[in-house]
């Protein structure tokens, strides 16, 4: 980060922040943004085609990187899966503990 501020002014930093909010993130978010583009058309793709209502959007399938709530429990990450799995019209034919 220090090389960064060192090698751009100020005015720079300020004018590539204003591209990002108009044509969209650089990097890899833009990267995240296009995986969630495609998960929710597949999502809703099948969906459709079992005759199941309502649709995903792409923020559905967006990460979140705010890791300051730190990690989530195995519980919560079992909750979210078959979360995930049920909207999906999965089934689940396990045991958990």
């Amino acid at each position: 980060m220090a090389e960064l501020l060192a090698r751009t002014s100020s005015a720079e930093l300020t004018e590539w922040r204003a591209f990002e909010r108009i044509d969209g993130p650089l990097g890899p978010g833009r990267g995240d943004y296009h995986a969630a583009l495609v998960a929710a058309t597949v999502s809703n793709s099948i969906r459709a085609l079992g005759g199941k209502r309502g649709t995903k959007r792409v923020t559905d399938f967006l990460l979140e990187w705010d890791q300051r709530r730190g990690p989530k429990t195995p519980h919560e990450l079992l909750r979210e899966v078959s979360s995930i799995n049920a909207a999906l019209g999965g089934t689940h034919s396990g045991t958990t503990s």
